[in-house]
């Protein structure tokens, strides 16, 4: 009889409102989890961490920043990094330095996605608060892998989207208020793993991207087929990934986001047509009004007609797409995560 082996691998991602979940959360765990915690946070590339914060509030057990190579224990919480993916292997950590997804590195569904590769039904993923959709790709990689899902109720969540998305995406194992994540976890890693189940190649494939392999075309091919979209990023020609929920985009250099990502990441060049397409047409229709008004000094009252007419049918495209900048400019959700961290858009 084989080894029986618990769900020992606990990976928790969140956003916007998601650390007062994750310090309760880890406040509740035991100083003898017999599982190993990792936990991505949107944090900008330049940040100095949240090691502090978290570690604070993990009285029980130890917080580590993640290192490349690090080696995975149980009862120790491993904390991703600015600016790189974390990634797990077999026993070990690695950081990678991949392209962004859903506009961020590091990101939650990376994390999630190699460790289903690697520990399949022995992984717990925790959804938390968040704005967008970031972690329901990851959270459904591990629920094809045979891992267990755990979602903050986003009903108790400050951002409740990237719960929402994640019960949208995948099924969900429980839907848990954030004051009880903490128990139920140290309840679930005394479990037996259920089944392992073979690996798909398109997660293998992801994790790869997200390590910092070679990308191109020829490799996004495998996932993906290509759409008549550009990346808000790098402007490159987008492809629609084959497998899997939600809706997913890649670029032929790697960079990944939901449907919901990039048609927020669009809103800005929308808004920028518009505003240019306004500013041409009542340039045109005051240049014709002052032509008709030559004409008319001149005492051609037919051209002066013909340019008064313009004039008017002019300023009247201009009237419907001011009032669709000004409909575009109704209020939208912050992209701003704790303590006024924006997301970082830049570099690839």
């Amino acid at each position: 009889m084989g080894h029986i082996v618990n769900r020992d691998i606990v990976c928790i991602g969140g956003s916007s409102g998601a650390t007062a979940p994750l310090k309760a959360i880890l406040g509740a765990l035991p100083a003898d989890l017999p599982a190993a915690v990792f936990v991505v946070l949107h944090i900008p590339a330049r940040s100095i961490g949240i090691l502090a914060t978290v570690a604070s509030a993990a009285g029980h057990l130890p917080v580590f920043q993640a290192t490349d190579g690090m080696e995975i224990e149980p009862g120790k919480v491993y904390l991703a990094v600015p600016d790189h993916h974390l990634i797990l292997t077999r026993g070990h950590l690695k950081l990678g330095r991949g392209p962004r997804e859903n506009m961020a590195r590091p990101a939650i569904d990376p994390l999630f996605r190699s460790a289903a590769a690697a520990y399949g039904s022995r992984v717990i993923g925790v959804v938390l608060s968040g704005l967008l959709n970031d972690g329901a790709a990851g959270l459904e990689a591990i629920k094809r892998c045979g891992g267990f899902s755990v979602i903050q109720d986003p009903a108790d969540a400050i951002a409740g989207e990237m719960p929402r998305s994640a019960m949208q995406a995948t099924e969900v194992d429980l839907l848990v208020p954030s004051a009880r994540i903490g128990d139920v976890l140290s309840d679930l890693v005394r479990e037996p793993a259920g089944p392992g189940l073979p690996v798909p190649p398109d997660i293998r494939l992801e994790v790869d991207i997200a390590a910092g392999e070679r990308v191109d075309s020829q490799v996004i091919g495998q996932l993906a087929i290509p759409a008549p979209i550009t990346c808000p990023n790098c402007h490159g020609v987008m492809s629609v990934v084959r497998a899997g929920k939600p809706m997913r985009f890649r670029c032929q250099v790697g960079h990944a986001m939901t449907a919901e990502v990039l048609a927020k990441g669009q809103e800005g060049a929308v808004d920028e047509a518009l505003r240019v397409a306004l500013r041409v047409i009542e340039e045109r229709a005051e240049l014709v009004t002052r032509m008709a008004g030559d004409a008319r000094n001149s005492a051609r009252p037919s051209v002066a007609e013909m340019y008064e007419e313009r004039a008017v049918e002019y300023r009247s495209y201009a009237d419907t797409i001011r009032r669709a900048v000004l409909r575009s400019m109704a209020p939208a959700a912050p992209r701003y995560d704790e303590g006024g961290q924006e997301g970082d858009q830049g570099g690839s």
